[in-house]
Parts: structure tokens; sequence; C-alpha cells
């Protein structure tokens, strides 16, 4: 049989069974004849297996095997360039088509494993204090694309090691490209063929795409606004774009508005920059704006990178922010700063000549 133009295919002319959603495999298995239980014995093959080969799936007979091999591969991004931190965070250098590159990053903390992953190459939002936002947007990954991250950072765990939570905060914005992310999502939850992570072990970032707030409500994941800023003034300088499209006031009648399941609060993502968002008055405000909304903060102090004039406020101003906010009865947590020495460390991603010249960071290829 000759494969249908309009399903994904690869350079060769060959379709791609990652690329491909269950819809198309199944639609695939009803060309070649075959029962349609096998649509799931090729998707299990393809996520909770992780195999690269069409001829590993050993409950497909040979002829079938073969059958599938004539028109189809399995395209998996090439193995990743790792580069390791003194503090055990890994990041991970993948190459796509055209010679782009995109990062994600294996954080680990105590018995918990996060893995940080990417939605864009590049990111469409300007944030200043951010090193992707400065790379601009080079295009959208697709589905198949952000859900080959996760499963290529299972692939390198050391034994006994597992992935306890997933958060789409690498480069991108996740509700810039929201129909892949949506398509992953349901891929990486899947239980009956995909990898199984549960909804409340992931997290949405957006930098505050108001309009696009309630499609996130249907996947059952947490949501995380990257705020930084308790005036539209501030806003405008630090996130200019997302500002001016969606300010302040009506990002956070969205967050009003979004449809919280009982036990489930928003999550607030503040970075703290030196003399920009760090004062006592900063706090304050941010108290009042977020009065009312079921939530907790995550304070993150900014993480310097070569290039940019702002700067990481003493620990002294941070102690002061986090406890104003704690005397106004909000849960308030700090983020710890992991990986900052690979550029792994929240906003730093997208340094990517850096990693790939540097003698001093590059690990070589696991």
């Amino acid at each position: 049989m000759k494969p249908s133009q309009n399903l994904p295919m690869m350079e060769n002319s060959r379709l791609n069974l990652l690329a491909m959603n269950a819809q198309e495999i199944e639609a695939l298995v009803g060309k070649f004849g075959w029962p349609f239980f096998k649509t799931k014995q090729i998707l299990q093959w393809v996520y909770q297996h992780r195999t690269r080969a069409i001829e590993s799936m050993s409950n497909l007979s040979k002829k079938d095997r073969h059958q599938l091999q004539a028109v189809a591969d399995i395209g998996r991004a090439p193995i990743p360039t790792v580069t390791e931190s003194w503090d055990g965070t890994r990041k991970l250098l993948f190459s796509l088509e055209n010679g782009l590159m995109i990062e994600s990053v294996l954080i680990p903390e105590s018995t918990r494993l996060t893995l940080c992953i990417s939605t864009q190459v590049g990111c469409t939002v300007d944030c200043g204090f951010c090193l992707t936002g400065q790379m601009g947007l080079k295009r959208n990954l697709k589905a198949h694309e952000i859900v080959d991250q996760v499963m290529t950072a299972q692939d390198l765990l050391h034994d006994g090691q597992r992935i306890t939570s997933l958060v789409f905060m690498g480069m991108g914005e996740p509700l810039a490209n929201i129909e892949a992310v949506t398509e992953a999502v349901s891929r990486i939850t899947n239980t009956q063929w995909g990898l199984g992570i549960p909804p409340r072990r992931i997290t949405i970032s957006t930098a505050g795409l108001a309009p696009r707030l309630q499609s996130m409500a249907g996947l059952g994941v947490n949501l995380a606004i990257s705020l930084n800023a308790t005036t539209n003034k501030q806003r405008d300088y630090l996130m200019p774009m997302v500002n001016k499209l969606h300010p302040l006031p009506e990002l956070l009648q969205a967050c009003r508005n979004y449809p919280l399941d009982p036990g489930r609060r928003l999550t607030f993502e503040y970075v703290l920059l030196r003399g920009e968002n760090d004062s006592p008055e900063d706090a304050n405000r941010l108290i009042q704006l977020l009065r009312g909304i079921r939530c907790k903060i995550n304070l993150i102090p900014f993480n310097e990178f070569p290039g940019s004039a702002f700067r990481r406020p003493s620990d002294a101003a941070i102690q002061e922010f986090q406890n104003i906010l704690r005397h106004a009865h909000y849960d308030v947590f700090l983020r710890k700063s992991r990986g900052r020495d690979i550029l792994g460390a929240c906003g730093q991603l997208g340094n990517l000549l850096h990693e790939v010249a540097s003698p001093i960071i590059r690990q070589g290829v696991i």
C-alpha cells in the first residue's frame, strides 16, 4: 500500500508512527486489513515500551512487521547531548529537523524528579528577563516532538528513577501552541497505551494568554500563571507583548473565572528582579491583586545569565517579600534554583550555541 499524503511523513517519504495520532494509526491498521486490536499493540510499543524499531514489536507477526516496515518508521529524535550540574540537574539538548534545537531539564529533589519540557523553538513572548525570549520564535513544536522529550528523558533515567512530575515550563509559550500541547497531553496521560502520567502531576505554565486559559480546564492539569508584576506599567516593561495584548486586569479576571475543581488551586509564578518588582510595596500590591483567587505563589529569584541587565535580589529582600505574603495568609514557596551552572534554571534556557561550543559545560552524548 502507498501511504496517504495527509498522514505525517518523514523526510524519506515514509510514515512516522510517532507523529500519527491514535485515529491515524487505527486507519492505517484498517487499510492493512488487520484486526483493530493491533492499533493498541502498536501504540503500546511506541509509547509504553518506547521502542525505536518496528522489528522489536514481538507480538506482531513477522509478516505484519515487514508490512509495517515497508511504509513506516518510528521517528524518534536522535539521542540528545546531556550536560549535568553539580546538583544533579541534567539538561538535554535535542536536535530537530533543519538544524533547530530545543532543551529539556531533569531536576532531582529529594524523592522527586521533575522534567521541564519545551513547546516551541524559541518563544513567541518577549519577556525581558528570560533568555529564551531573546531568541524570538523559530517554530512551534509538533505534538510528537513534545512527547518525545518525555520518552527520551525516561530512556536516560538511572535505575530506580522515575519522573514524578512534568512541567511545561521550558522553551516557549504553551498556550501559543495549544493544539499540539493538548494532543501531547492526551498521549502523555493515556493509561491504555500512552505514558500514563496522571494529569495532577502535570503543570502547564503561561505568560498570560488570558482568552486561552479556559481551554486548559478540560485537561485536568495544573495551571501556572507567570505574573511577575503588580502594575501594568511594570508588566509593560517586563513582558511587553503579552501585557499589551492582555493587560493585568484582563488576565486576573480570566484567572477569577477559571473553573477550579474542589481542592485545586492556580499557581502564580513571580520572578523577583532587584529594584524592579521586589519591594515591600510590590508585595502588598500582589496581596490585593490576588485577593479572592484560590491560589499559591511561587517566588523565583532571578537566575542571572550573560548579557542581562537584570539582577537577583538580596537574600534579605527575598525573605522580606515572602514574609509579607505569608503574613497575609498566602501559601508562598521559594523556588530553588537548580542547574544554574549549566544555564538550566528557570529563564536560562536558549543559549544553545554556548551549550554546543563550550568545552567546560559540554559533557558529551549519552
